[in-house]
């Protein structure tokens, strides 16, 4: 066991020693400098235990592998972000958002539109590219907290994502654990419904009123509306992304159909600030409306009008903002495949089992492994699979209907997912959002909260299905 654990204590050595040494800007290539070494680590523990090199090799691979579909959505989502600022798509948002949300409540509304839209379309993660982009832009333009706005879409976002039967985390909690589907949704309301309320309570103490003065919030609608055309059409895009995601399109092609979309808008009703743009990138060569809308996929929008606050709230996107977050998930999820193919995570979670005496301690061994599985496997699919496998005998051995494991792996591994700043998840939400993951990890409270509910109810009994039970 100390042998399995080693790579790991020197893992969170490293990653203690980066953030002491670089701080805010560990995540910029320490991390990732950390998670290879380890990765290096865990690789001799493997040879020792009798695997040779192209064992490691093929574990490196299939590691990486789990995470090329979602690279290749951060990455159409930093060409689409840069796609709809050029099409006027976000600056209208924010010009409407700022006029429609009330302050005051700015944080818990975000929270509930956001749950509407991932129940409808089943992704927390398009709910973030999309809605959560304007959302951020609207809270900088009220000088509210991006933090803070950051844990209310997060948290309105995988409430819906867990409740909808669209979501590809709820139908592979089902599908491993041989549930039924809709089952599996009624019964996480035990634990979802009460982590949400207490969220939105917090959002809503924690309201705070705009701290820019109405004119300055005006003076900002009026440079958006001088820079772009605000006009409701621009939000169409929007509305036909969330109208592909509900008709069970990809995310991927979805996404980048969203973002070809986006230029043709910006063709059609934004020439003058695509030509602007184009002419502000170099006053040499031809062609500046392709240069400038070439140049906002792969290097987003750089605001260049006499508004600094303006161009500091619209500079973003592009593919080449997504590379940095896309080297963190290579590394980790190396790191992830290699713990996996020598036997280290199993080892971790048999031990969890072996501690357990109650149906308290069995859910609580639940939800720590698949707290434990997205720290090291930095994978939420990894992390609701490799539990559901290991943990299912001992819920049927306990004659505890599967409901409670099923329900267990999504407070744990879907949740906690956003949370680890390596994990897939949260190195999504902090490159789209533009907020690190530890500056949101307080006020994503859905999200901790949930593990903390599942835990309570299942030590008091409350809501622990027994195994001749139906839904």
């Amino acid at each position: 066991m100390l042998l399995s654990l080693s790579p790991i204590i020197l893992l969170v050595g490293l990653l203690s020693a980066a953030v002491q040494l670089f701080g805010a800007d560990a995540s910029y290539g320490p991390n990732q400098i950390a998670l290879v070494i380890a990765t290096g680590a865990a690789a001799l523990v493997g040879l020792h235990r009798g695997l040779v090199w192209e064992d490691i090799q093929e574990a490196l691979v299939s590691g990486i592998k789990v995470g090329m579909g979602p690279i290749l959505i951060l990455l159409a989502v930093g060409a689409l972000i840069g796609s709809w600022i050029l099409s006027g798509t976000v600056p209208a948002m924010i010009y409407h958002g700022v006029a429609l949300l009330d302050p005051g409540l700015f944080y818990a509304a975000s929270a509930v539109i956001c749950a509407l839209a991932s129940i409808s379309i089943g992704s927390s993660w398009t709910v973030a590219g999309t809605l959560g982009i304007g959302l951020i832009g609207i809270a900088n333009s009220f000088g509210l907290s991006p933090a803070l706005t950051a844990g209310a879409i997060i948290s309105g976002a995988y409430f819906g994502d867990k409740l909808s039967p669209l979501s590809d985390t709820t139908n592979l909690a089902a599908a491993c654990t041989g549930v039924d589907l809709f089952a599996h949704i009624r019964h996480m309301l035990w634990t979802t419904v009460p982590a949400f309320l207490i969220a939105l309570t917090f959002f809503v103490l924690n309201s705070e009123e705009a701290a820019r003065p109405p004119e300055e919030i005006e003076q900002l609608r009026l440079a958006l509306a001088a820079e772009f055309d605000v006009s409701w059409y621009s939000l169409l895009p929007l509305a036909g992304m969330l109208g592909l995601v509900a008709l069970r399109i990809p995310a991927y092609p979805a996404i980048l159909i969203s973002t070809l979309i986006g230029l043709l808008f910006a063709l059609a009703f934004q020439s003058d600030a695509v030509l602007r743009y184009g002419l502000s990138l170099s006053a040499e060569g031809s062609s500046p409306m392709i240069r400038g809308l070439w140049t906002a996929l792969f290097d987003g929008y750089k605001g260049s009008s006499a508004d600094e606050s303006l161009n500091n709230l619209l500079s973003k996107g592009g593919m080449a903002s997504m590379l940095n977050t896309v080297w963190l998930i290579i590394t980790a999820l190396s790191l992830g495949g290699v713990l996996e193919r020598t036997g280290i995570l199993k080892q971790i979670l048999d031990v969890a089992l072996k501690r357990v005496k109650s149906t308290g301690d069995l859910v609580l061994a639940t939800i720590s492994g698949g707290v434990v599985t997205n720290i090291l496997a930095a994978d939420q699919f990894l992390a609701i699979a490799l539990p559901g496998r290991l943990f299912t005998v001992a819920y049927d051995q306990r004659q505890l209907n599967r409901l409670n494991l099923s329900r267990s792996l999504e407070d744990s591994a879907t949740l906690t997912s956003v949370l680890v700043p390596w994990n897939t998840c949260g190195a999504y939400m902090s490159a789209t959002l533009g907020v690190a993951t530890l500056d949101y990890l307080p006020y994503a409270v859905f999200n901790y909260v949930g593990p903390l509910v599942a835990i309570t109810l299942a030590y008091l009994l409350i809501a622990q299905k027994p195994v001749s039970s139906s839904a």
